[in-house]
């Protein structure tokens, strides 16, 4: 039996002489949350489209939970729920509607249906709003019923392409918070029988471009160029740059970065906010603190603090992305 829920091999996919994605591949296991981390025009949305049937690879085998999508593909998508970046609602529907609309074309009945939207709507916090219709909804609101609707025909995958952008930051994080308890425990209630792969939870798949949502993933893969770049836990990832990566604090900020540009141990530096990352040379953050300090005053800069601090996944992406440039 395979172990992977999700077997994706050196997938291609070109348009014309775009190369959109280049060579991935995927293993997923069963109640993981995996993340396709990249900036736009990484590949991301191409390679979701291609799990989920709608594209066909130029290259390559995709196997979900069991079948072969490029062969048994309505097998396939009967296991996937897949929430799009642009999700459409029909807007003179009621929420219940829309979760029904899906429902019925993927041939739920009723009997079927009915129970099972009451019971996601509850778990998305839409029972309250279960009649009013999906344009008087706010952002938040349609992206939680999106989540519904790609919920209500059991998945045992959930393929959510960049789910989060636009909307503000508390909305994201209620979003996680959904995602995180969906692989955690079943959406069932006392009335309804636990299916074998509810009970082990959903896996899912999310493309994101924002590295705080990245951190959040069991593990993910950096994507560029149409490439996985670098795959693993987010704790490992970071790790590769432990002790290197020194925050410096002052102003001004232009003035700083290009001081700090010419010290020999001084490989990277990146705006973060307020602040400038400072990625060094292994085994000489204490000499840079030392010494860099004196050669920024003696250029009449201020620096108000200057420290070691745990590398960030933006750190590890800017680190990657300059030893795979084109």
């Amino acid at each position: 039996m395979n172990e992977f829920l999700v077997h994706a091999e050196n997938l291609h996919k070109s348009f014309n002489d775009t190369q959109a994605v280049n060579g991935v591949t995927l293993k997923i296991k069963s109640g993981e949350i995996y993340g396709l981390v990249g900036s736009d025009g990484a590949g991301k949305t191409t390679t979701m489209r291609m799990l989920v049937g709608a594209l066909l690879p130029t290259q390559g085998s995709i196997n979900v939970c069991g079948y072969d999508v490029l062969k048994q593909v309505e097998n396939a998508r009967s296991q996937i729920g897949y929430l799009s970046q642009r999700f459409s609602l029909y807007e003179d529907l009621t929420v219940l509607e829309n979760i029904r609309f899906f429902a019925e074309i993927r041939g739920l009945s009723s009997s079927e249906w009915l129970p099972r939207s009451l019971e996601i709507l509850e778990f998305v916090g839409l029972e309250k709003f279960k009649d009013r219709r999906a344009g008087q909804l706010s952002g938040g609101m349609k992206q939680k019923l999106g989540l519904a609707s790609a919920l209500v025909t059991r998945p045992r995958l959930l393929l959510l392409d960049e789910p989060t952008t636009g909307v503000d930051p508390v909305t994201r994080q209620d979003f996680w918070q959904l995602v995180i308890k969906l692989v955690s425990q079943p959406i069932t209630n006392h009335q309804l029988p636990i299916t074998n792969h509810e009970s082990q939870g959903v896996s899912v798949i999310i493309s994101t471009p924002y590295m705080d949502e990245a951190s959040r993933c069991h593990r993910i893969g950096f994507m560029k160029a149409g490439k996985i770049i670098a795959e693993d836990t987010p704790s490992k990832l970071r790790s590769q740059l432990n002790d290197r990566i020194l925050e410096l604090r002052g102003e001004p900020l232009h003035e700083l970065k290009n001081i700090c540009l010419q010290n020999e141990d001084v490989e990277e530096v990146a705006a973060f906010g307020d602040k400038l990352h400072l990625r060094v040379k292994d085994g000489t953050s204490q000499n840079v603190l030392s010494r860099l300090p004196k050669q920024i005053e003696s250029q009449n800069i201020k620096v108000n603090n200057l420290r070691v601090v745990p590398p960030s996944l933006e750190d590890i992406f800017i680190l990657l992305t300059e030893f795979n440039k084109q």
